[in-house]
């Protein structure tokens, strides 16, 4: 006979939360706890109360003799509640939890189904046995949030799946298959059953009729303890190296180091202790922005307001590597792709560029022959603009220059039906006289893609004049079809990332004449944070392509305004970067890191001299200071002109288009934590040198004379 125990949650909790946290029910001697909190089971104050409670009924209960802990919904538990983030902690902590299930006397067993990721795998190390079904994911992904597991997860993990397996796990944030955590020795049976309840019960029942006790993760040994201080050692040179400052990733060894060389409770101690460093970090802090941020940037105007049209059919003009890059991220979206170029030899090579991502993903393993021909019998390829009859949306990816653009744009509004999203990969040019040139400016809109298109997350979603809202809500619908991170941007030049970039690549240029070397400035970057350097990234993208960009706006550039010639005297010697071996570095054959050039700083103090510039020394961080400021004081007039809706869309751009670091939150967050008086107040001591580039942006003067910030014009 089963009996119901439902607890209901605490009344902090939000009133909307009509059903309890937790549903208990006897079947036969085992007390089953479905957890119930929608959406992903997340760990709130109601179902780690729940928990407790639950473990004192089965215990104070002396028919029930095991304590089975399953999630309704589709996921186990899906870590912790964002909810709750930045609000004071209630009790019981989820450690409390842990430790409460593991002093269990009763058997303590959980069924794992979909997700149990973050605190979800800690309770879950914490029971005495661990079930999966076949399509469980298990992980533990804090370090993204700039934290490490809290609540025993890097004490319990190591003694279960060896110490090296559990940091590498850890320092990751990914999730292993329910194969592979049965093979690491973090579960101990994978099932293929329909449900996680009824498998969980079989398997409690199986425990039960066996006699099992107990067994206590804490009380296991590390199983590689012979070798795990070396293995710490390796991963923790590499990891410093690999970082790039994070704070989270080395305590996260420390935390397994603690739990090689301590008692269970000391290593839990210090665990603890470095859980709330990482708790109190800026950097933790910034991560936890980025991750808001990028579940924002689809709240826009237009997608609320609007359905999306259907999109099954996508067409693609172009087949270079951008153009390539696209079709590839259609495909892999489940959509059937049509691709159009201008002749059979374009034709046949754009389809060689698909087909060389696929061959990639077959020779690393990743899919199989059969998988690439099943994807690839979605792609067509044609030279007649006809094919693109019944395209849903069609999107060009041709050469950067408006006539060819124009051009295009008038084969789609003749042959596509009516209905059809017209979309432009521009990355520059004015999409609003793109729209003006055909007959349904409506349907138009930009689709910035970044290269390569197919693996950047990155989609600017640009919203000329006389777009239909419905188009932007597909284009946002589009976008997480193919998992990216949407943002929603005006026309301009540039529109957010690339405006930015042009000036805060400026100030890089500035730098250097003013007595900075190329080297120096990447070498500041990168020690920020970034990835690579602004010059190395020239090198990388082609220095041709910024070439083509200024010439096109030497006409309009104010003649007052400084302007740098050394990048032009390197393209002039056709030294465009690692495709022509030599651009701001020198490139051995087949090698994609550069050495630095004496070539090239002979040209910089050649046009010094030209400039009569009288070159000065520049510490690493005065080159940041300018760096970051020539930013985010453009970053603050791209939002003044609701070019970015807010202060988190140009964040969310420079996270995932520019190599901002992430723990940092984004320019507009960084300087936030850094205080926007500051950033104003070197605005105003470099505009001393040259007020016409450094021009204070009206938006950042009036939030520092009103003691605001970024964040608080978020959520207007």
């Amino acid at each position: 006979m089963s009996t119901n125990h439902p607890f209901p949650g605490d009344s902090s909790v939000s009133p909307s939360q009509a059903t309890p946290a937790i549903h208990l029910a006897r079947e036969g001697a085992v007390l089953v706890a479905r957890i119930n909190n929608p959406p992903v089971n997340a760990l709130g104050f109601a179902v780690r109360e729940g928990l407790l409670r639950a473990i004192d009924q089965a215990a104070a209960d002396d028919a029930v003799r095991a304590l089975l802990i399953v999630g309704e919904g589709n996921t186990f538990i899906g870590g912790a509640d964002i909810r709750e983030f930045g609000k004071p902690a209630l009790a019981p902590s989820l450690p409390e939890v842990c430790d409460r299930i593991e002093a269990s006397d009763k058997l303590v067993i959980v069924a794992i189904h979909g997700p149990a990721l973050g605190g979800g795998l800690e309770i879950a190390l914490a029971a005495h046995f661990r079930i999966a079904m076949s399509a469980a994911k298990l992980g533990l992904p804090e370090v993204s949030l700039g934290l490490l597991p809290g609540a025993g997860g890097t004490q319990r993990a190591p003694r279960l799946m060896g110490a090296k397996a559990a940091a590498e796990l850890m320092l990751s944030g990914q999730a292993l298959s329910a194969q592979a955590a049965l093979a690491a020795g973090l579960i101990d049976r994978v099932v293929d059953a329909p449900n996680a309840l009824g498998a969980g019960l079989a398997y409690a029942k199986e425990l039960l009729a066996g006699g099992a006790v107990p067994r206590r993760t804490c009380l296991l040994a590390v199983s590689d303890f012979a070798t795990a201080g070396s293995d710490l050692d390796k991963l923790a040179a590499d990891t410093a190296v690999k970082s790039r400052g994070l704070f989270s990733p080395l305590k996260i060894i420390e935390c397994v180091r603690a739990a090689v060389e301590l008692p269970f409770e000391k290593g839990l101690a210090r665990e603890r202790a470095l859980f709330l460093e990482c708790l109190g970090s800026p950097q933790r802090r910034g991560l936890v922005h980025a991750f808001f941020a990028e579940r924002a940037v689809a709240k826009v105007p237009e997608a609320m307001a609007a359905k999306p049209r259907p999109i099954a059919r996508v067409g693609v003009v172009g087949g270079g590597t951008m153009g390539a890059g696209i079709a590839v991220a259609m495909l892999d979206a489940g959509l059937s792709v049509t691709m159009v170029e201008r002749d059979d030899t374009s034709l046949a090579r754009g389809r060689t560029n698909v087909e060389k991502v696929y061959d990639v993903l077959v020779a690393k393993g990743r899919i199989d022959a059969d998988q690439k021909m099943r994807v690839l019998s979605r792609l067509s390829c044609s030279i007649s603009y006809e094919a693109f009859a019944n395209a849903d949306l069609v999107v060009e990816a041709v050469f950067e220059d408006m006539a060819v653009k124009k051009a295009v744009f008038a084969e789609l509004d003749r042959v596509c039906k009516r209905g059809a999203v017209l979309a432009t990969n521009t990355s520059y040019l004015d999409i609003d006289e793109m729209a003006a040139s055909v007959s349904r400016p409506r349907d138009v809109v930009g689709l910035h893609f970044f290269s390569p298109a197919n693996i950047m997350k990155l989609l600017e979603i640009v919203v000329p004049a006389k777009v239909s809202a419905d188009v932007i809500a597909t284009a946002f619908e589009l976008a997480r079809k193919l998992k990216k991170v949407p943002v929603r941007a005006g026309v301009c030049d540039g529109f957010i990332g690339n405006r930015i970039l042009a000036v805060y690549r400026q100030a890089a240029d500035y730098l250097l004449e003013d007595g900075a070397s190329p080297y120096q400035i990447d070498r500041a970057v990168r020690a920020f944070g970034y990835p690579i350097g602004p010059f190395q990234m020239s090198d990388l993208a082609g220095g041709d392509i910024g070439w083509a960009t200024r010439k096109r706006r030497a006409a309009t550039r104010d003649p007052r305004a400084r302007y740098v010639h050394i990048a032009d005297r390197l393209c002039e010697n056709g030294w465009f970067g690692q495709k022509t071996g030599r651009g701001w570095y020198v490139y051995a054959a087949g090698e994609r890191a550069g050495a630095e050039d004496p070539q090239v700083l002979g040209i910089v103090d050649e046009e010094r001299r030209k400039a009569g510039v009288a070159p000065r020394e520049f510490s690493d961080e005065d080159i940041m200071r300018r760096y970051l400021a020539a930013m985010v004081n453009e970053g603050a007039n791209v939002v003044q002109e609701r070019i970015a809706l807010r202060p988190l869309d140009v964040d969310v751009v420079m996270l995932h288009g520019y190599g901002f670091p992430r723990h940092r939150g984004g320019p507009m967050q960084y300087a936030d934590s850094v205080g926007l008086p500051r950033v104003l107040a070197d605005i105003r001591e470099f505009a001393k040198e040259d007020p016409l580039f450094w021009k204070p942006s009206a938006l950042l003067v009036d939030l520092v004379e009103r003691g605001a910030d970024f964040a608080s014009l978020n959520n207007p």
